[in-house]
């Protein structure tokens, strides 16, 4: 594999388009799934030229079958591997000497069965790489497009009309859940414009899919289902190009919470999940991230017609006021505003809604407005137009027959009225699909989403709504590891109280009277991580008794000397940890409640690093102990433009090379501005832990 070609640029024209499709190892039982591409081909308005390949048939499905691919004349642009694993890579080498650009190979038995699996897959992609062609699979669905009308797939959603082109289109690793998306979204009239299906990704991979379908104009929003996303630099280049291309992009990812996380030697560890990175990098770039296909549909329907929410205030107008307060309810649980309107707004709303209504927001229309018959729409459309709202969430209720139709029709009128670059909306109908469903199909077609459920619509909103991010920051240069956490902090200018490593109890007495006649002594032993629990940490040991102190400590095993250090000053302690970067993604910086109760705090923020100031003061006010910070009850607070500071600095450890983790912990702020470190730890990266091992080699702790 080492010495194999490099793979060759996918001429996605070819693929998407092709003007030919050969389908090596065609059949004529039609009740075979794999009779399904050719039947389709054939029958749907494909225009380019089908090639079935069997030597056992004269013509399938009415058109010429060839032997083999060498006796199609003109070559193809697209290969069909109809076939079973055993015979893929055969099927690749003849493809790519027909000057096939891409192969989809269908059969499982690959690298998800095991090692002998694993030898086959690696089979194909060598065969692929001699041939100068592109494998998509194996394990996998296959490609649909709208505009070509290209059924290269089996799946039975398939069977669906297919019709139309939203402008909304799916990659996926799954291909059940594929199909999934693919039939639900044709039920609900949301035709793909296309649909790719990648499986075990031996070569071509989810992110290079991506990547050309948010740069094709006909694409509005791409929806996106990984299950690993094992290149994190393709899957950053994606998210950056969607943003850049103004292609809205929706990822549901599963897997986000994996059991068997590495073990958690540190603080940081047993604090930051497995997909703290994965969403980091989301966020910044504008990525919505979601939870199921309901949600991943949802979201690319608001998205399509819609620019998306330019902050998180939501506008409520409703039918029922319990209703209402359920939905302010849900929104506050997830961080969403439900902000008053302004006098202005309010003043015209009280023209419209009875007195016994409510104006302020929710706002509450009651169904007399309904009985007098119209003006919800204009209702709604001042809301919408009010500046202290970002969306606009309907909430109806028993409204069903002539009534909801004609509600409907009034909504889309408001709605296209104002236009694409007014604040989404979206509807609740708490009623029964089948006194709904004229309405909601009203709806549905001038893109507006109609959801049953409050929890749901609010999930949805939350995710389209901007979220914190941070943009990027040069990295500074920084030292490489050669020494101590202490080193590598100095190297980074962050303040620490004075200290000494003695391996003699004259020496401990007398660095104890030169920090004032009290000091901190805690034992030097390599590999223990929390000292206090282990008794190696003593507090405020006078000149006198440090000679015995240095004494207790040294008799504790593996104990290599005495950390003498200056007392640090009671203030709020926080913890601030750069992770290394693992498995591909970006360097992550943690910061948090500290301290040794910081597990039972969980107080923490996250972001890429480095950082910078601005984004450093975001960190901590994020975190619940924010009062603390600010001065709580009368108590002074800390230099904020200190605290950050430290952690800028912290954060530019990002680019030590071969950086596993630093970290602080705690970094001392107190009430009279001094920054202390009274506590660093630091490890180094290693092949293993890069491969998914929980090990780290930790090379001084001094805590």
């Amino acid at each position: 594999m080492t010495d194999a070609p490099p793979a060759p640029a996918t001429d996605w024209a070819r693929v998407l388009a092709p003007r030919s499709v050969a389908l090596v190892g065609a059949t004529g039982r039609t009740n075979n799934p794999m009779a399904r591409p050719l039947r389709w081909l054939t029958e749907r308005g494909f225009a380019g030229a089908v090639h079935p390949i069997n030597p056992k048939y004269a013509e399938l499905a009415g058109v010429p079958c060839a032997p083999s691919l060498a006796d199609v004349p003109g070559g193809v642009d697209l290969v069909l591997a109809l076939v079973p694993a055993e015979r893929a890579a055969a099927a690749v080498t003849e493809a790519g000497a027909a000057g096939a650009a891409l192969v989809i190979v269908f059969a499982s038995g690959f690298a998800e069965v095991g090692p002998e699996g694993r030898a086959r897959q690696d089979e194909l992609v060598a065969a692929a790489r001699t041939a100068g062609t592109r494998v998509l699979g194996p394990n996998c669905q296959g490609i649909y497009d709208a505009r070509s009308r290209l059924f290269a797939t089996f799946t039975s959603a398939g069977e669906r009309p297919l019709a139309g082109s939203s402008g909304i289109a799916y990659v996926g690793q799954s291909g059940a859940v594929g199909g999934s998306v693919l039939d639900v979204a044709a039920e609900r009239g949301l035709d793909l414009t296309a649909w790719v299906s990648t499986g075990n990704e031996a070569d071509v991979g989810l992110t290079e899919v991506g990547r050309h379908l948010v740069a094709d104009p006909d694409v509005d929003v791409l929806t996106v289902y990984a299950e690993s996303l094992p290149d994190p630099a393709g899957y950053e280049a994606l998210a950056a190009e969607a943003a850049a291309a103004g292609t809205a992009l929706v990822v549901l990812r599963s897997g986000r919470s994996v059991p068997g996380r590495r073990a958690a030697v540190s603080h940081t560890g047993a604090m930051l999940g497995d997909d703290t990175a994965f969403t980091l990098v989301s966020r910044r770039y504008g990525v919505v991230l979601v939870d199921d296909v309901e949600e991943l549909l949802a979201a690319a329907v608001v998205l399509r017609g819609h620019r998306a929410p330019a902050g998180r205030r939501l506008g409520l107008v409703t039918s029922s006021g319990g209703a209402g307060i359920l939905a302010a309810d849900r929104a506050s649980e997830v961080g969403l505003e439900v902000p008053e309107l302004t006098a202005e707004t309010q003043e015209k709303l009280a023209r419209l809604v009875p007195a016994f209504g409510a104006v302020a927001n929710p706002v509450d229309v009651t169904a007399q407005l309904f009985n007098v018959g119209g003006g919800f729409g204009e209702v709604c459309g001042l809301v919408r137009a009010d500046g202290a709202v970002d969306a606009v969430l309907v909430l109806l209720t028993m409204l069903v027959g002539d009534t909801a139709t004609d509600l409907a029709r009034d909504l889309v009128a408001t709605v296209a009225e104002q236009g694409p670059d007014a604040p989404p909306v979206a509807v609740v109908w708490m009623a029964g699909e089948d006194g709904t469903a004229p309405a909601r199909t009203v709806l549905r077609d001038a893109g507006i989403p109609v959801f049953s459920s409050i929890a749901l619509a609010v999930r949805v909103l939350d995710a389209i709504a901007p979220h914190p991010r941070s943009d990027p920051v040069a990295p500074e240069p920084a030292p490489p590891v050669d020494g101590d956490g202490w080193a590598l902090l100095d190297a980074l200018g962050v303040p620490r109280p004075r200290a000494l490593t003695s391996t003699d109890p004259h020496e401990t007495t007398v660095a104890v009277e030169e920090l004032g006649g009290r000091a901190v002594l805690k034992a030097v032993v390599p590999g223990l991580e929390h000292k206090t629990e282990a008794g190696a940490v003593r507090l405020d040991v006078t000149t006198d008794a440090a000679a015995t102190v240095h004494a207790e400590l040294a008799a504790l095993p593996g104990c290599t000397g005495v950390h003498v250090q200056e007392r640090v000053p009671a203030g709020v302690e926080l913890l601030v940890a750069v992770d290394g970067g693992r498995d591909g993604w970006p360097p992550v910086l943690t910061v948090g409640h500290g301290g040794t109760a910081t597990e039972i705090h969980h107080d923490v923020a996250h972001a890429l690093a480095p950082v910078d100031a601005a984004t450093a003061r975001s960190l901590l006010a994020s975190l619940r102990c924010w009062p603390l910070l600010a001065g709580h009850r009368g108590a002074a607070g800390v230099d904020l433009d200190v605290a950050a500071d430290a952690i800028v600095r912290i954060s530019r450890a990002a680019a030590v090379p071969g950086l596993g983790e630093l970290e602080v912990n705690p970094l001392v702020c107190a009430s009279n501005a001094a920054l202390l470190a009274s506590g660093a730890r630091i490890a180094t990266s290693s092949p293993a832990r890069h491969a998914g091992a929980v090990a780290v080699d930790v090379l001084r702790t001094e805590q």
